[in-house]
């Protein structure tokens, strides 16, 4: 049994799902609210039928994050058996409210409790690897302030890159102009995109899906050295896309496996459903001391 927990929202997401089996970590999930009917993800509807919905909408169907009093309802809960305290880690408080309730929920237990709320600044597999550190300091038995301290360090060594085909989310979400949109659309402009203090934002545009793995490639070469690596992608089973962004990067990388997962519907509600991305976590630099 470990002393501390994490607990997170459905939009982390991971390579490998038994991670959640190995670590201590209680995922609760979003809401997606369409034609009047709401899902919970995971339970509700499965990853593959809400990607399918939400590929048909032409506007984005509305994301309901996890509440205050779900929050505070789980910390509760715990605290009766991890008795150090909880580390929550959420996506970006510029795309979600979920980080901001649980930091609500987090203040009705201040006095009593500790729940510690973090803020990913990122979203999918980026978050989903600060909750992996978390897991394993954890399982590691390290003091729980440590691993606060390592897991809000990690956040700003996340680094995202994404291209996405249809641009009709991305105007509706307001990361791109209706004007630029349009142009976009007519001239067949495939959009690069970064997060960036946790908000999307357009760094550059393509032509091809040729040029976009490109990008995506010079993006990841800069990296001296990567903790972790995930290629993000719009189905469970491997796109295309993504089988030729292994191909290449195994040529870059030589020995370094890069994973793939399917990404949520926090994203998709984001980008739509047409994207596809890479997300990293940068090694830690190490400090050298003159001699």
């Amino acid at each position: 049994m470990t002393s501390f927990h994490i607990v997170t929202d459905s939009g982390a997401r991971f390579a490998n799902q038994r991670l959640l089996q190995q670590y201590p970590v209680t995922v609760v999930p979003y809401q997606l609210e369409m034609g009047g009917t709401r899902y919970k993800e995971g339970i509700d509807i499965s990853d593959e039928d809400a990607m399918r919905l939400i590929k048909a909408q032409h506007k984005p169907p509305t994301l309901i994050a996890p509440t205050e009093d779900d929050y505070a309802e789980l910390y509760a809960s715990l605290s009766r058996v991890y008795p150090d305290g909880v580390i929550s880690i959420h996506t970006s408080r510029e795309l979600t409210n979920s980080w901001d309730n649980a930091r609500r929920a987090a203040q009705r237990l201040q006095d009593t409790y500790p729940v510690i709320a973090i803020d990913s600044r990122s979203i999918c597999a980026g978050q989903g690897m600060l909750v992996r550190l978390a897991g394993q300091a954890a399982l590691d038995k390290q003091p729980f302030e440590d691993a606060v301290q390592m897991v809000r360090d990690a956040v700003d060594r996340i680094f995202t890159t994404f291209y996405v085909d249809s641009l009709d989310y991305l105007h509706a979400n307001h990361i791109m102009s209706e004007s630029r949109s349009i142009l976009g659309a007519m001239l067949n402009i495939k959009p690069i995109l970064s997060i960036e203090e946790g908000k999307p934002m357009v760094t550059e545009k393509v032509r091809t899906r040729s040029q976009a793995i490109d990008r995506m490639i010079e993006f990841l070469v800069e990296f001296d050295d990567l903790d972790d690596a995930m290629i993000v992608q719009n189905r469970m089973h491997i796109t295309e896309q993504a089988r030729q962004l292994q191909d290449r990067l195994s040529l870059e990388f030589p020995g370094r496996h890069f994973p793939y997962t399917m990404y949520g519907i926090a994203l998709a509600v984001l980008l739509g459903g047409h994207a596809t991305g890479v997300m990293v976590l940068e090694s830690e630099m190490e400090e050298f001391q003159d001699v």
